[in-house]
């Protein structure tokens, strides 16, 4: 019997892959936290000069938000149009059912829309299973979770503190 290959946790990076700084976000696609923390990590990273990329990890609260496990299932099967459909269902978190994945999949380009729900996207459990488990394992408890360089980061998701917490504020 062989063994299933390793899943990266790294997979999903935004900004330059090789960064010397590292933002790992645990969210759930579906939490309002993690959607008013996105425009912030996506202008951070943006304007880091190379300096800093994201890492997100799913951390699907599925007993709170009923959405959250098929958004990120929809998520990982956009394969590299991940970033472009977080983004969007970070902006529309109240039309996350299968039709609404596959409106948004169409918008941001996918070519097969319906590949991303139902149980085409089932093959893509595994991956959300990882990224909680080792959620889970670095103690996350809610989201949005960041880590900054494997430290626990608590303080607020704001540009400034972000920013000197990455001592970009030299």
């Amino acid at each position: 019997m062989t063994e299933a290959p390793a899943i990266d946790l790294n997979r999903h990076v935004y900004g330059n892959p090789e960064a010397p700084l590292t933002i790992v976000e645990y969210g759930d696609l579906e939490c309002p936290y993690c959607g008013a923390a996105a425009p912030v990590l996506h202008e951070l990273i943006d304007n880091s000069g190379g300096q800093v990329r994201l890492v997100f990890r799913h951390f699907p609260l599925f007993q709170v938000h009923p959405f959250a496990l098929t958004a990120a299932l929809a998520a990982e099967a956009a394969g590299d149009k991940f970033w472009d459909l977080a983004w969007v269902l970070f902006k529309h978190q109240s039309k996350l059912a299968d039709p609404d994945l596959e409106a948004w999949a169409g918008k941001v380009g996918i070519e097969d829309p319906a590949s991303i729900v139902g149980s085409s996207a089932q093959a893509y459990q595994p991956y959300i299973e990882a990224d909680y488990a080792a959620g889970v394992a670095a103690g996350v408890r809610g989201t949005p979770t960041l880590f900054i360089d494997d430290r626990l980061y608590a303080g607020r998701v704001e540009s400034r503190e972000l920013r000197s917490a990455l001592g970009l504020n030299r």
